[in-house]
């Protein structure tokens, strides 16, 4: 893993950093249908993972954290998500190590579920990295708009992203997305270049 620190003086969003970081602190979620129809075939959550931490490798914005070091940029993120337990109706949130290869992620992705689906603790799985965001989804009902609110003075940057009950509409299957950011990193025209890229990813996977 490496963390590219920014130079804050000579960056180009340094006025629009402070001012979402000091004056006005500012995080917004957005909530867009993705067309998932070529994903019917597929297993949807590892495979929506791992299509969803690709895209977040290809952008910076979605990579920039705040650390003791500083304000930078992660050369890599891996998926951190949620998973249920059935038994006693709870879930654990869990990481797996991206790989570029579809079928080694899928691989990591089963036998860590399967180690974990059972666990009653909150995070079973140690030592995971600093460059992880989150993922969480709730299949259990559909949604056209999902907020979440992190109280943490306004420092957390990364990128959340929450998935909903998917839903079939006019020959088409649609997944609700809503996706957190915070405007000191991320503006709407990024989350538009973000949501474009994600979708062809999607229309081009094969498994």
């Amino acid at each position: 893993m490496s963390f590219h620190l920014i130079d804050l003086q000579t960056w180009e969003r340094k006025e629009f950093y402070e001012h979402f970081t000091q004056e006005v602190i500012c995080t917004y979620s957005t909530t867009v249908n993705l067309d998932i129809t070529n994903l019917k075939n597929t297993r949807l959550y590892p495979t929506i993972i791992w299509l969803l931490t690709k895209t977040v490798n290809q952008m910076p914005e979605f990579r920039t954290a705040l650390t003791n070091e500083g304000i930078g940029i992660y050369d890599e993120m891996h998926p951190a998500y949620t998973i249920f337990n059935k038994e006693n109706k709870n879930f654990s949130g869990i990481w797996t190590e991206f790989n570029e290869d579809y079928h080694v992620f899928l691989h990591s992705y089963e036998l860590d579920t399967a180690q974990y689906s059972s666990s009653v603790n909150f995070a079973p799985k140690p030592n995971r990295p600093l460059n992880t965001f989150d993922i969480s989804m709730i299949p259990w009902f559909t949604f056209t708009s999902f907020n979440i609110n992190v109280y943490d003075n306004g420092k957390y940057l990364l990128p959340i992203f929450t998935l909903g009950k998917y839903f079939d509409d006019n020959q088409k299957r649609l997944l609700p997305i809503s996706i957190q950011v915070h405007h000191a990193v991320c503006d709407g025209y990024h989350i538009g270049i973000f949501v474009e890229t994600l979708q062809k990813l999607i229309d081009q996977f094969h498994s």
